[in-house]
């Protein structure tokens, strides 16, 4: 059985990552939500001093400052909590972003379940849905530092706003270092005959770790990664749910609208095939350890394992 190796969290990969990537491009600029200690943009803030905006918490003037720095040339990068830039400023994004389909990039930090001890009002496991519904968005959840690393140059490059997950754990390492991100691309993780599994952002290595546990019970899992949920990689999608025949979406976010519903809502109009949605069942989350979290709402690995492998009995 493979078990895959630790690593960062993501959050720290983005902040050495954007650090090193303004080191060759001078449009890039960084605001903050005073979060910066939590999202590490302090980096980038040391390194950079002069191209650091500290905004305070008044994200909605943060967004409209981004969305007027972009018209000037420059690749703003917002950072804060999800559930600040998504929900608070949703206002601003809709009309000053992404009518005009602004090149901003929006660090959506702190997103899912695993938030800390910051309490309920800051667990955001609803952003993906809110987010994917807004035109001209792109969204792209990684899950580990490597893809991290590899998806941040890659949306630099891209002219357009763009939604940027990142958790706040640190999340074991799925791709080797030659692995390269391809905006509005799936990913084959592990090749299987029984039942597809399409996950996105960190769940997919507790999606990987159930696919191991079940192959020795005799399961083949066909594990997709999606890390682009907007623009969705129909081709892939159609093709991993044609090669088994059965589907089951797993993410650390509401089945109201996200992963799942974007693989739903592909597969109803190009290849109708049975599946299962895994992820938070329409609820609000709590405080408390990681572990104990996951287990509670049905996304720990082992209820990841439990999951697909009733689906698979009850096919």
């Amino acid at each position: 059985m493979t078990t895959l190796a630790k690593g960062k969290a993501l959050r720290l990969a983005f902040g050495e990552t954007i650090t090193e990537l303004a080191e060759t491009d001078q449009r890039l600029v960084v605001l903050d939500g005073d979060t910066g200690s939590s999202t590490f943009t302090s980096i980038f803030e040391a390194e950079h001093p002069d191209r650091f905006f500290q905004m305070g918490i008044t994200e909605q003037n943060m967004l409209g400052m981004a969305a007027g720095m972009a018209t000037l040339g420059l690749v703003p990068i917002v950072s804060t909590f999800s559930c600040f830039i998504v929900s608070r400023a949703h206002d601003s994004i809709r009309v000053l972003i992404a009518q005009p389909k602004a090149n901003v990039k929006m660090m959506g930090g702190y997103a899912g379940l695993l938030a800390g001890m910051t309490g309920k009002t800051h667990l955001m496991f609803d952003d993906i849905s809110i987010m994917r519904a807004m035109a001209n968005m792109t969204v792209v959840a990684p899950v580990d530092e490597v893809e991290t690393r590899s998806a941040l140059a890659a949306i630099m490059e891209y002219d357009g706003p763009v939604y940027f997950r990142l958790n706040r754990p640190d999340t074991p390492i799925v791709f080797d270092d030659d692995y390269q991100f391809v905006l509005g691309k799936a990913v084959v993780v592990r090749e299987g005959s029984d039942v597809t599994v399409f996950s996105t952002g960190t769940q997919t290595s507790r999606a990987f770790e159930a696919a191991e546990v079940l192959a020795l019970e005799g399961i083949d899992v066909h594990l997709v990664h999606v890390p682009t949920v907007k623009p969705l990689d129909v081709d892939t999608v159609v093709a991993a749910a044609k090669k088994t025949g059965l589907v089951v979406t797993s993410e650390e976010h509401t089945v109201v609208g996200g992963l799942g519903g974007a693989i739903a809502e592909a597969l109803a109009m190009n290849a109708p095939t049975p599946m299962v949605l895994h992820g938070l069942q329409d609820v609000f989350g709590e405080s408390g350890p990681d572990g104990p979290l996951l287990d509670k709402y049905g996304i720990s690995a082992g209820k990841t394992a439990a999951a697909i492998k009733g689906a698979v009995e009850n096919q």
